[in-house]
């Protein structure tokens, strides 16, 4: 089983990984960060470590 690397978005460490494998680099990643600074984030409510 792959570890949820984002609760917010659900992206695994594998789905990253594959990303990579496909584009080069990871589209995921982009989005992740993209969507933060955008105020999308919600990891304080769903993570469970509240990170």
């Amino acid at each position: 089983m792959s570890r949820q690397i984002c609760y917010c978005f659900g992206y695994t460490e594998e789905d990253i990984e594959q990303d990579i494998f496909r584009h080069g680099r990871s589209l995921i990643m982009e989005r992740i960060v993209s969507e933060k600074k955008g105020g999308q984030c919600r990891c304080a409510e769903k993570n469970p470590t509240g990170r």
